[in-house]
């Protein structure tokens, strides 16, 4: 798995993450989801690293990376301090600028990252996911019922229990879809009580703080000032919550593009190739103008 990165656990100013990097070439930051950690990339992150420079963290709160001191706010664990991470990180690598990569859960803090630093994001790309404040304003039955998950995860403790009970039947996974290394290392965090409450501190964040951060932005006319690709899994249900899901991220980003892949949620497991085609396009694409 990674053959030929380096995985090391750096000290940054607020937290530790734990990195996979190696490759050459332009710098590519890939930002995982939820419930996995930075071996969801294993696929993917050979496939870019013969032209970029790739680097692969576990999120703070995730997998092997520290866990944030708990704040009633969930500051600790919101998008913006997440963010700070990765930029301290890439700096600490000798990147002042690079591309970002993130999906589902990491597709916000790339997000975040890209509006609150730009000058240091070239080109973000999000994976099965659309801004925070954007999904919770179109929240209804439908997205109630497929999302449900968003609000039993942003509860105090009882998540926790319920997902410690079994985290092996709550997450399921299987080393044929993952990947055996892969496998494991997901297996280690979701059965880590301090993981999984790390990755839930993340959903608390996201219905209180990273809400009020996006629509600060918004209220301040705030857009992303990068291209940005948006890709989504068509046997996943982003499609039938947004329809038009461009249309979604248009008024946040005046250079968007974008389609849907067919696979699943997983696309770094389930469609490696397809993905890192999509993603090498997009990163190596000249400038406009």
């Amino acid at each position: 798995m990674f053959e030929g990165f380096t995985l090391e656990t750096i000290g940054l100013p607020d937290a530790t993450l734990r990195v996979r990097h190696g490759g050459r070439g332009s710098p590519v930051l890939l930002l995982h989801g939820h419930p996995r950690t930075h071996a969801t990339w294993h696929r993917v992150a050979p496939l870019l690293a013969a032209s970029h420079t790739v680097v692969c963290p576990d999120l703070r709160g995730f997998g092997g990376s520290s866990k944030p001191a708990d704040r009633p706010d969930h500051a600790n664990s919101s998008k913006r301090a997440k963010a700070l991470d990765c930029l301290a990180l890439m700096r600490h690598l000798g990147f002042e600028r690079f591309a970002v990569v993130g999906h589902d859960r990491g597709s916000y803090t790339a997000f975040r990252l890209a509006m609150d630093h730009p000058a240091a994001v070239t080109r973000l790309a999000v994976l099965d996911g659309v801004p925070i404040l954007e999904a919770l304003e179109r929240c209804d039955a439908r997205f109630a019922r497929a999302w449900w998950h968003w609000f039993f995860f942003a509860q105090p403790d009882k998540p926790e229990r319920a997902i410690l009970a079994d985290p092996d039947a709550w997450y399921g996974g299987s080393p044929a879809a993952m990947g055996e290394e892969a496998y494991r290392d997901f297996r280690q965090a979701i059965h880590d009580p301090a993981t999984v409450h790390g990755m839930l501190e993340d959903y608390r964040a996201g219905l209180g703080i990273d809400r009020e951060h996006d629509a600060a932005d918004r209220a301040a006319g705030r857009r992303l000032a990068c291209p940005v690709l948006a890709l989504w899994s068509l046997r996943d249900d982003l499609e039938a919550l947004y329809g038009d899901v461009l249309a979604v991220w248009r008024p946040w980003a005046p250079d968007v593009g974008g389609r849907g892949l067919d696979c699943g949620h997983h696309m770094a497991e389930e469609a490696p190739e397809e993905l890192a085609r999509e993603l090498l396009r997009f990163l190596d694409a000249p400038p406009a103008g």
